[in-house]
């Protein structure tokens, strides 16, 4: 059984007296680094002078620094920044800094499992994973609660490095709702092919496919929009709050029986084949060789020609129309 620990099974005085220095302060930077400050502990933040996140992270009230100053100030190195950069940025500005019994803690397990960072031997490696986005992390901390999260030790030069990375999950406040053990080698397999065929690849085309087919039969496009893709996130909602049998139980019955009997047309066996080739690929190395060989030459436009396409399709179009008159007074892409 997988092990779990709640608040009362940690003790955050484990690292009352360490700095913990958060490299980044994106969605996930911001939120850890102000949860943990909240919740007493020592925090500092990496980041480039002048760059658009280092004034924010000031008026949050937090001591910014230099990356390469925040590592030698720190006894935990929070690594917080986008995986593609992260062994760059380790190499010159983290590695000649470290010291005996320093820990090195992502929130994602890419760069470690993947080799692209290879620590020392005399340090800790942890991960702390909060499983939400980073503004959710911080909302719900700030209405007293937590979002659950997977810890996980790579390296024990310590012997407390398990200890520690529960504190850190306490301070973000992840230990409110639960904390779950796992492998850095689970957490990133795991994580990739959850976003390639189910939470951003697959559910993009469910929609995509799903409003073509109405489309193609006929019906309006802003009609197909609101059954294919605006509805999607009502059911979703109750899939999170009450699981898959919660959600049929809340929705009609012609709903319910729909769906069970038509729901594996759609997404079948056929299916399963091609999420099997997706999780070989990313289980043998070969979507990581692939992602990190097209940003080494494109960057960032390694996205474009795909997002181009997706752009160009109706259902972007027809749903930017209907976003603006739902939501007015926001900004809508």
């Amino acid at each position: 059984m997988i092990k779990r620990w709640y608040d009362s099974d940690i003790d955050l005085d484990e690292i009352k007296n360490e700095t913990i220095a958060v490299i980044g302060y994106g969605n996930q930077g911001h939120a850890q680094a102000s949860n943990m400050k909240d919740s007493g502990l020592n925090v500092i933040v990496g980041l480039r002078r002048g760059g658009a996140s280092w004034s924010k992270a000031e008026a949050d009230g937090h001591r910014g620094y230099e990356v390469n100053e925040a590592a030698e100030k720190a006894d935990i190195i929070h690594i917080l920044i986008p995986d593609m950069v992260q062994s760059d940025i380790y190499k010159k500005q983290i590695v000649p800094h470290l010291k005996e019994e320093n820990a090195l803690a992502f929130s994602h397990g890419a760069a470690i499992h993947w080799k692209w960072i290879t620590p020392p031997e005399f340090v800790d490696v942890v991960m702390v994973a909060p499983k939400s986005p980073g503004q959710r992390v911080r909302e719900v901390y700030l209405e007293n609660f937590g979002t659950p999260a997977l810890v996980a030790v790579h390296q024990n030069y310590t012997e407390r490095a398990l200890k520690r990375a529960l504190a850190m999950a306490k301070g973000v406040g992840c230990s409110k709702a639960g904390v779950l053990e796992t492998t850095f080698k689970e957490e990133v397999e795991t994580d990739f092919f959850g976003e390639q065929v189910d939470l951003c690849g697959g559910v993009d085309r469910l929609i995509r496919n799903s409003f073509d087919t109405l489309v193609e039969a006929g019906y309006q496009p802003e009609i197909a929009y609101f059954e294919c893709l605006h509805e999607l996130k009502l059911i979703v909602d109750l899939i999170q709050r009450y699981g898959i049998g919660g959600m049929y139980k809340r929705v009609s019955e012609t709903a319910r029986y729909g769906g069970l009997t038509r729901g594996s047309m759609a997404v079948g066996d056929a299916s399963k084949v091609g999420m099997r080739r997706a999780l070989k690929d990313i289980q043998s190395g070969r979507f990581a060789e692939e992602w990190v060989e097209a940003y080494r030459k494109e960057g960032k436009r390694a996205f474009d020609k795909y997002m181009d396409e997706l752009k160009r399709h109706p259902v972007e179009q027809v749903g930017v129309a209907l976003r603006k008159m739902m939501w007015p007074d926001q900004t809508v892409e």
